[in-house]
């Protein structure tokens, strides 16, 4: 099945130009991060708390849909704490001794970046426990007869591990994270102050009203956010004066596909599915992957969390269900007619 992620200008996956742009937008310090207010306010305290105590911060969980600012959390506590940052992400660390040779090369309270760490292979994870308990590792050295276990003491360091299925974290790694937090999705006023600061950045002439109806549409995520602004800017400098207005932005938007609620065409296809093609649901997410087109993993990971926040899909024992409010974003009442021959399948 081919995925259509890479043709959407929400798609969560990043370009090297997508990574280069969200490394200049990047805010430096707690100042600049806007909002997940609670989150923020009480990592200030435990980084001051180990400044004062003269030793690394504890480690630290962030879990959430992509796009909220996991990253740039591991950046700034690395600034914080006035240490280097080594990052790198689960699915690269293929054998223990990867993980092992960076573990040896930290300095003293150093913050290794995670990402995507519940993808950590098995065997990897198991080395990473008394990493981070008891800041050593045991290697085996040679084979058969003369084989023996080696420990190497490590430098106290901070590990920040981010992921945005928690739930695929087994309970032993989960355990050993002493900060563990959630980000949950932005406002559009905490969305219009990112727009504004990115414009800023980039000096794109931006008023209130434009940079509100970018964020109205930016489904919750600054990453979003920041990739319409671009997209919009294209816009306005070849189409108008360069300046981002209200009109500018929503004639854009429209022409980019994403709708006033910030949905766009992947979105409206999953609800034209469940909706239309499997009456309202209930349908498992194999189904409904092989009716829009798209990967499982990705309708669960990229496009659900927000279907369900904005009200339009639950997940139930049976399968995914349209809500009321799904059958009324295409002007019908619940339970419409169901295509010929169209059928749920259980989860």
């Amino acid at each position: 099945m081919e995925s259509q992620t890479s043709q959407r200008v929400t798609a969560p996956s990043l370009s090297n130009d997508d990574v280069r742009f969200e490394t200049t937008l990047r805010p430096a310090d707690f100042a600049e991060f806007v909002g997940q207010e609670n989150l923020k306010d009480n990592l200030a305290v435990f980084i001051e708390a180990a400044r004062k105590r003269d030793e690394p911060l504890d480690h630290c969980l962030f879990y959430g849909p992509p796009g909220l600012g996991k990253t740039t959390l591991a950046h700034i506590i690395a600034t914080e704490m006035r240490t280097d940052l080594i990052a790198t992400s689960g699915p690269v660390i293929e054998r223990a001794y990867d993980l092992t040779g960076i573990l040896t090369n930290l300095k003293r309270g150093d913050v290794l970046f995670i990402d995507e760490i519940h993808r950590l292979q098995h065997v990897v994870e198991e080395y990473l426990y008394p990493a981070m308990e008891e800041f050593s590792v045991d290697i085996v050295l040679d084979k058969g007869p003369s084989a023996r276990n080696v420990k190497l003491n490590l430098e106290h360091f901070t590990l920040v591990g981010a992921t945005t299925r928690a739930g695929l974290l087994t309970s032993p790694l989960r355990s050993r994270f002493g900060v563990a937090q959630r980000l949950n999705y932005y406002n559009a006023d905490e969305l219009a102050r990112i727009v504004t600061r990115s414009a800023r950045i980039l000096t794109v002439p931006i008023d209130d009203e434009g940079a509100l109806e970018i964020a109205r549409r930016s489904r919750g995520t600054p990453r979003i956010a920041n990739r319409l602004l671009r997209r919009v800017r294209d816009f306005a400098e070849v189409m108008g004066d360069g300046h981002v207005t209200a009109e500018v932005a929503h004639e854009s938007l429209l022409r980019l596909e994403v709708d006033e609620r910030g949905l766009d065409e992947m979105d409206r296809r999953i609800l034209e599915a469940v909706v239309h093609r499997f009456g309202g649901g209930p349908v498992g997410i194999k189904s409904l992957a092989v009716a829009v087109g798209e990967e499982a993993e990705t309708i669960e990971e990229i496009y659900e969390p927000f279907l369900i926040q904005e009200g339009f899909l639950k997940r139930t024992p049976r399968g995914r269900e349209a809500t009321p409010s799904a059958h009324e974003y295409f002007g019908e009442s619940p339970r419409s007619a169901v295509e010929p021959g169209a059928q749920s399948e259980l989860l």
